[in-house]
């Protein structure tokens, strides 16, 4: 298992933007999605395996947004327990999508290998990035069934 923290306030990948060159299209990420996915790679480079993670791997994300500064003690208190939660944007996808471009050929080779995602958001007066990079198992030793349907058109 591979576990760090990136401190700092979370940032969520943006849309690309495109810009023409000699009339050649060109997309590229937003300022701060880039600087943020570099901050992310330094960080998870002072935890990289020796060998980059091959098949299924398991990634849980928790992002801690900062608290908002609107809020009362009670609201404040609440946040840090985890009983208030952020439901603004961004979502948390936009929060994973980053992160899990940052991790290829650091941690893993492609972010497709990614096959359980769990990402939680909350509020703190610390605001983070807690990542957590396991081999995927196999649900079988929690006696959970799994079952799959395929549907046949005729």
């Amino acid at each position: 298992m591979i576990e760090f923290t990136v401190y700092g306030e979370p940032v969520a990948q943006g849309r690309p933007r495109a810009s023409t060159r000699n009339g050649q299209v060109r997309m590229y990420d937003p300022i701060k999605s880039r600087d943020f996915k570099q901050y992310v790679k330094l960080v998870a480079s002072q935890h990289k395996p020796t060998k980059l993670l091959e098949g299924p791997l398991s990634l849980e994300v928790i992002v801690y947004k900062p608290s908002l500064k609107k809020f009362s003690k009670k609201k404040k208190v609440a946040a840090e327990q985890g009983k208030l939660r952020p439901i603004t944007k961004p979502d948390v996808d936009n929060y994973v999508k980053g992160v899990k471009d940052a991790l290829n050929k650091v941690i893993w080779n492609d972010d497709s290998q990614v096959v359980d995602l769990k990402v939680s958001k909350f509020y703190s007066e610390e605001p983070r990035v807690e990542i957590k990079v396991e081999e995927w198992t196999s649900p079988q030793n929690n006696n959970v069934e799994l079952t799959h349907k395929a549907s046949v058109k005729r």
